[in-house]
């Protein structure tokens, strides 16, 4: 289960790391109350990350843990 607080620090990572925009990350976000796919996976689904990106956001998930 993501806490609050974890996607939280999931967004700033987004933000700061990757460079997205608060309206990338806002697309995401709205297609997940749809979808119910992980955020990282329907950044990618939507052409918002790159693989490499998404690489480095679930190596960045995995160290979370």
């Amino acid at each position: 289960m993501v806490t609050r607080n974890s996607e939280i620090n999931l967004i700033n990572f987004l933000h700061n790391e990757l460079a997205l925009s608060n309206a990338d990350i806002s697309v995401a976000l709205r297609h997940r109350e749809f979808d119910h796919e992980p955020l990282s996976m329907l950044l990618w689904q939507y052409g918002l990350v790159n693989l490499e990106q998404l690489e480095r956001i679930l190596d960045w998930l995995e160290n979370q843990h």
